[in-house]
């Protein structure tokens, strides 16, 4: 290849030097140096200053970050924290320490700042002032005033009775003076929603699409955000008791079914077989296999009953594979489901559901009173259901559907009663017997899953039910089938037929065929029954971390 000859270079660059820079280059230079410089003395004078004050704050052992968020033992000035529900006027004058989320924090001047501290469903003012027996600084007061919200802080002080009712706090006739602050764990500056927006309830679908704010100027914390942000909407003094409710539901639940003999069980959740039929199922790739979510503990309750424990019930999740984007479905729910021996009738599964509704409900009535006095803030009607006095009422699906057609509104007697029907005969029955519960009985065989048990009498009907709250449908059983040769028969007859013989169905079939006594139960979800007779608008709002088809987290 040839060689090139060297080019010629520039003639600046042969030795020459750079141009001097400008005049208006330098004075730039020489004012960007003076700035830093200032800069540089300012930051200097505030530290000293700070270092200053810190020296002659006498007061800065009674505020500050606690390490590892813990008392240290040899503090003997700070007493066991205080519940705020357990303060009373009584206390006035009395030292008290209490540990509690920032709710707001205010400076009011250079002496004087002001706490909202919050606890689970209560809220009280706090007061900081310069001076006093402790010796409070004002810079413990500027420090105090500047925490952020939701904060956790541990804090002593005087128990006050203030001069006029605090109207911004539920605990209204007392005011805790502070002596004492010391942060627990620190909440960030900027939160993703702020708890006190979302201490009312969420807007309906008309209201999310008026804007981001209501008339007031106050931001509009939509049901989504507050489920994106879970934990910050459970610290809300109605979402502590709404929980607070379904843990009472299972309590009186649990009670009842021990109270009347019933054992408990702990039934598997993934089986071989659909257990309601259909295609609301979810299915596993089981080691190579197919294998699928329970729908119910159905036939374990009933395997149980064939293995002679006579009465059982469970607590436990539920899956649903249905697209149902509505206000009262999910996909996985908590289930309160039962199983018992029938003696004489099958009407005694229905007595007994409706012995254990009325119990779960004048307990709530009896025992929640102060979780409920919570929701109401929120929620005037909360808990106003109408318990019947005596029996609740109970109508054949035939005579519900004939109600209905009787206002005027088109109904089937060959197909399950929908929605919006439900909610109609509710209200129709509420007008006639005044009552919020009642029972349909004897529904289709359409309606029903393969295993509910025949009318003798009237073949195309089941002895079934379904329970109601306000209109819509809490509770369905039934009697089931307990002869293998008519359960085996109706399988057959199923659209499209069930094989009796197969993997996910042999080992139920086989559990009648070694002989099993009639029985019957039914089952119900915890979340609706809580939002029922809360009134509450969404199933969502009474599930801890919901699962619908648009939601798997959190």
């Amino acid at each position: 290849m040839a060689s090139q000859e060297p080019q010629e270079l520039p003639e600046r660059l042969k030795g020459e030097e750079p141009a001097p820079p400008s005049k208006n280059a330098l004075k730039k230079a020489q004012k960007e140096k003076e700035k830093q410089e200032k800069a540089a003395k300012r930051q200097e004078q505030e530290r000293l200053e700070k270092a200053k004050a810190d020296a002659n704050d006498t007061a800065k052992h009674l505020y500050g970050k606690l390490p590892d968020g813990i008392v240290q033992q040899g503090d003997k000035k700070v007493l066991p924290p205080t519940k705020l529900r357990d303060l009373s006027p009584s206390l006035e004058g009395q030292e008290v320490t209490i540990r509690a989320r920032v709710h707001n924090a205010r400076t009011q001047s250079a002496k004087l700042a002001f706490l909202d501290l919050r606890q689970r469903t209560e809220l009280i003012q706090a007061v900081i002032a310069e001076g006093g027996e402790d010796g409070v600084s004002r810079q413990m007061v500027k420090w105090t005033g500047g925490l952020s919200r939701e904060s956790i802080v541990l804090v002593t002080g005087l128990i006050q009775v203030p001069r006029e009712p605090i109207h911004s706090a539920t605990i209204s006739n007392l005011e805790l003076h502070l002596q004492r602050v010391y942060v627990v764990s620190e909440g960030p500056v900027q939160l993703p929603m702020q708890v006190k927006d979302a201490m009312r309830p969420p807007p309906t679908e008309e209201e999310e699409k008026e804007g981001q704010v209501d008339s007031q100027g106050t931001p509009i914390v939509l049901l989504n955000t507050r489920l994106d942000n879970r934990v910050l909407s459970l610290r809300t003094p109605t979402d502590q008791a709404i929980f607070q409710i379904n843990t009472a539901v299972c309590e009186l639940y649990r009670e009842f079914m021990l109270k009347n003999q019933f054992q408990e069980l702990q039934t598997p959740k993934i089986a071989g077989a659909a257990t309601e039929g259909g295609s609301g199922v979810f299915e596993l790739n089981y080691f190579g296999s197919p294998a699928y979510l329970t729908q119910s503990p159905q036939f374990y309750k009933q395997m149980a009953i064939a293995g002679d424990m006579e009465r059982v019930f469970e607590i436990g999740p539920v899956f649903r594979a249905e697209n149902s984007n509505t206000a009262r479905h999910l996909t996985e729910f908590t289930g309160l489901d039962f199983e018992m021996e029938i003696q004489e009738s099958w009407e005694e599964i229905i007595d007994f559901a409706e012995a254990l509704l009325i119990f779960i409900f004048k307990g709530l009535q009896s025992r929640c009173q102060y979780w409920m006095s919570v929701i109401q803030r929120e929620y005037p009607d909360a808990g106003n259901f109408k318990i019947p006095e005596g029996r609740a009422p109970r109508l054949k699906f035939s005579e519900g559907i004939q109600m209905l057609k009787d206002a005027g509104i088109e109904a089937s007697a060959d197909e399950d009663i929908s929605t919006t029907n439900e909610k109609s005969l509710g209200r129709l029955i509420r007008t006639r017997f005044s009552t919020d519960l009642f029972f349909l009985t004897h529904y289709p065989t359409s309606a029903r899953p393969f295993y509910t048990h025949l009318s003798p009498t009237t073949p195309h009907l089941t002895h079934s039910y379904d329970a109601f709250m306000r209109g819509q449908e809490i509770v369905s059983g039934a009697q089931r089938i307990h002869d293998p040769a008519a359960l085996t028969a109706r399988m057959r007859s199923m659209e499209p037929p069930l094989d009796p013989d197969s993997n996910g169905f042999r080992h139920y079939v086989n559990a009648f065929r070694m002989g099993c006594p009639p029985h019957g139960g039914g089952g119900f979800g915890l979340n609706r029954v809580t939002m029922l007779w809360l009134g509450l608008g969404n199933i969502r709002q009474a599930t801890l971390f919901p699962r619908d088809p648009g939601r798997t987290a959190p």
